[in-house]
């Protein structure tokens, strides 16, 4: 039987270019983001959960749910963004875990879960190891600001709106230091997967 590693990581900490990498090692990435657009997608289960918690007034003209409008309800009322997560969490739980069985049926022998929350939504059941991608928080504020185009304060407050990376640390069972460049970043991957017999 394969092993199922989950990747998390904060907001610019790296995770997305740590996946990337392991895909190109030719491991399956299963991604919770991906996975949270595919089964709101018109006709799933939750999609039609969705429109019957929020009304048609969320949908776009072309029957896709509006994320932006649907966010600013969630954005400013605690009550409906709990009723969201309790049809869409479940959901991408299911869906990540059929991927995953998928692939580890088809014979490989490792498979990545690519989830950004995963300590604080207490998924770490979902995984047998977890891989932390691992930034400073000045270089991670620097980061932001760069690719986003934002001030520090709403930099700031992005990060702040997550759990710190130095308490994942903690957390998790291996690190990749990714404030360095993307070589030594590489360099710690593969050295961590030949410590857990991946590779």
């Amino acid at each position: 039987m394969g092993q199922i590693i989950g990747i998390t990581g904060g907001i610019a900490s790296g995770k997305s270019s740590v996946s990337l990498y392991l895909q190109e090692l030719g491991f399956t990435i299963v991604d919770a983001d991906l996975a949270s657009r595919a089964v709101v997608e018109p006709g799933e289960e939750a999609y039609h959960q969705v429109v019957k918690a929020f009304g048609e007034d969320i949908l776009l003209t072309d029957g896709n749910i509006d994320r932006v409008k649907l966010g600013s309800i969630i954005f400013h009322d605690e009550e409906k963004r709990l009723l969201l997560n309790g049809i869409v969490h479940p959901a991408v739980r299911n869906w990540m875990r059929l991927k995953t069985e998928e692939a580890l049926s088809s014979g490989e022998e490792t498979v990545f879960m690519d989830i950004p929350l995963l300590f604080e939504s207490k998924l770490t059941f979902m995984v047998e190891k977890t891989l932390l991608v691992y930034v400073d928080e000045q270089v991670q504020l620097q980061r932001l600001m760069n690719r986003n185009g934002l001030s520090e304060t709403e930099a700031l407050a992005r990060i702040n709106s997550q759990m710190p990376l130095a308490d994942k640390k903690v957390l998790a069972d291996a690190v990749i230091d990714n404030n360095g460049d993307i070589n030594e970043t590489k360099r710690q991957v593969k050295s961590v997967l030949s410590e857990w017999h991946v590779i």
